[in-house]
This record gives C-alpha cells, structure tokens and sequence, in this order.
C-alpha cells in the first residue's frame, strides 16, 4: 500500500474515478453522436476510450492510492489483508462519490440535463452472468499482473477492459461504482436503476471468487522451493568437485 497519507490517497481515488466515468459515459454521448445509430461503431469508441484512459489514470495515480477506481478491487484488497478496513470504506465512499460526478461532467460537456435517470435495460441471466465473469475476469488480470508483470498492469488492465466490452453480454461493466453511476445517465452508456443492483451483487460474486481461486494459485510452495534449492546447491557443488 502507498506511503501516502489517506488524504492524498482519498483525493486520488476520488479523481480517478470521476475521470473515469466521465470518459466511460463521454465516449459514449460521441460514440453514439457520430454514429448515427450504429451502435458496434458507437461501442467501439466506448472501449477503446475506456481501455485508454484506464492505462493513464493506473499509470498516473498508481503510484498514490493503487488506483483501484472499483469497490470490487477495494473488496479483493481488504479480503487479501493488503488494506485496512477502514480505509477500505473510506476507498469505496470516495469512489461513488467520484463517479457520480464524472457522470455529471459528462453530461455538462455535451450540454445534456445534469440529472437524468437511466432507461436503458440491461437484464437477465446471461447479463448477470456475463458480470460475473467480467469481474471476476478483471480481477484475476489485476492479480496475476502484479504476481507476475507489476510494471504492466496498466496495460494489462486497460487491455481487459476493452476486450470485456466485446466479449460479455453486459459490455463488462466490472465495476460496482462505474454501475451505481451509469443509473444517472439517460444515454448510451446507461443502466435502469432497478437492474443496477443485480449487476453490482454479480460483481461482488465474480470479485470474492477470486479470493480463494488466486490466493491459491499464486501462493508459493516455501518446502518446493527449499527442495529446489538443496537440489540446486548440490549440483553446484557436483560442479565445483565431480568426484
């Protein structure tokens, strides 16, 4: 975790997100702008803004608060110990508030009622389905990257992301904050407010899977590893004195 203090770290999160959805629900309004009813054009935008503006928020902000922009991410983090559950809260609660105002933004730009409540449905099982695999899918990019790739994980995540807008039913939302957010935009990027709550319960599902799943995968066997390393010592030792 950053050596930051809280308040620097709060404010971090708070502007990632709200930039996060102000790009999300912004492309979006373009997208669907430009296009003039071809909405794999209009969702391309969407992704590909997405996926970019991920890599620079990650890159930029990282490095003060971990650059979660997700409760889910939060969740995993403070189930993993690796936060406090203080902080935990405080992350989550600065998170929806930023996203809230990264809609408002967006619709302020485009000239759009500030206010709107989404009509947009977005329901079923295959949706719900497809959020849990979403998340549960960005998840285990965020924590195999860091096992393995740290350096990447901007890439890896705004990567993921882009993809998840093709491959899932629900165009991977992922995210219980990006959620709760897009309910107030009546726009392409919206989600009637009485279908948010199954997506965010299907996100929570997809993130705790990952707990387990990945605290077990990526562990490390300390008796293989002091087994290996007897096993190499000796060899070096053959090395040096063959007889």
């Amino acid at each position: 975790m950053s050596n930051f203090p809280l308040s620097k770290r709060l404010t971090a999160e708070a502007l990632g997100t709200a930039v996060l959805l102000a790009t999300v629900v912004g492309s979006g309004i373009m997208g669907e702008n430009l296009a003039k009813g071809n909405d794999a054009i209009a969702l391309l935008g969407n992704a590909l803004a997405t996926g970019a503006i991920l890599v620079v928020l990650i890159l930029g902000l990282g490095p003060l608060s971990g650059a979660h922009f997700n409760p889910a991410v939060t969740l995993v983090f403070w189930l993993r110990r690796e936060i406090r559950g203080s902080h935990a809260l405080a992350y989550v609660a600065v998170q929806l508030l930023g996203a809230v105002a990264g809609v408002l933004l967006a619709h302020t730009m485009f000239d759009l009622a500030t206010l709107q409540v989404s009509k947009n449905t977005r329901s079923g099982p295959g949706q719900w389905l497809s959020e849990t695999v979403a998340t549960f899918g960005l998840l285990m990019a965020i924590l195999t990257a860091l096992r393995w790739h740290a350096r990447a994980v901007p890439f890896v995540v705004g990567l993921y992301i882009t993809a998840g807008y093709w491959f899932t039913a629900s165009t991977s939302f992922a995210n219980p904050a990006v959620t709760m957010a897009r309910s107030f935009t009546d726009t392409f990027s919206g989600i009637a407010p009485m279908q948010m709550l199954a997506f965010v319960f299907a996100q929570l599902i997809g993130a705790v899977l990952t707990v387990p799943v990945f605290g077990w995968l990526l562990a490390t066997d300390k008796g293989r590893e002091a087994k290996q390393d007897g096993v190499d010592d000796l060899s070096q030792s053959e090395l040096r004195d063959p007889s």
